[in-house]
């Protein structure tokens, strides 16, 4: 009888050594996914600076030309203060989205800025403007390819948040799905900037 006893006994420790090396992986899995996700979230968010950082340098050359149409440089200035003053919290869709919003703005507001440098041929020709043009390709792909990382990222982190068993301990340590970054209506093509210097 006393042997029967031990080993329900054991029988028992072994599960619970079991449960509790299972919950340790699985929770401490959910969180290094989670942590991947704000280190590849926060190489989007460096890439964008990159952008908004080229932008300030045409900007900067543009506000010294004295005729320049000063309304569209200042939609400019403001869809740039817009674009990096939100910050995002990858847990919430909602400040994903309105940054979403935001970089999409200060993208279409500099395509309006830089389709009236036709008017200004002095302009094109700077130095600041030549190597905005040989850097800007290299950025858009550097956020390309951070945004599709950012996406594989909470892939992966989603999986682990819905998959069996491990959505249990999701649920109990309250792991939530993340939003992915979704590109807006019209924006799957790279803008439509021409450089069409003479």
């Amino acid at each position: 009888m006393k042997g029967t006893r031990n080993i329900a006994l054991i029988g028992i420790g072994a599960l619970v050594l079991i449960f509790f090396v299972w919950g340790c992986n699985g929770y401490n899995g959910l969180k290094t996914s989670d942590q991947s996700v704000k280190k590849v979230w926060s190489n989007v968010e460096t890439n964008y600076q990159r952008r908004a950082d080229l932008y300030s340098s045409v900007i900067k050359t543009v506000e010294a030309s004295a005729n320049f149409e000063k309304s569209t440089l200042q939609a400019v200035v403001e869809a740039r203060a817009k674009a990096t003053s939100i910050n995002v919290d990858i847990n919430d869709p909602a400040t994903l989205k309105a940054f979403q919003e935001a970089q999409g703005n200060l993208q279409g507001s500099f395509g309006r800025l830089i389709a009236t440098f036709e008017n200004y041929p002095d302009l094109k020709t700077t130095k600041a403007f030549q190597d905005f043009q040989t850097q800007i390709e290299g950025t858009e792909n550097r956020i390309n390819v951070a945004r599709q990382d950012y996406n594989k990222a909470v892939e992966n982190f989603n999986l682990k948040v819905v998959r069996f068993p491990n959505n249990l301990l999701a649920n109990l340590f309250g792991f939530k799905e993340k939003a992915y970054y979704e590109a807006e209506q019209g924006t799957e093509k790279n803008p439509d900037i021409k450089f069409d210097i003479k």
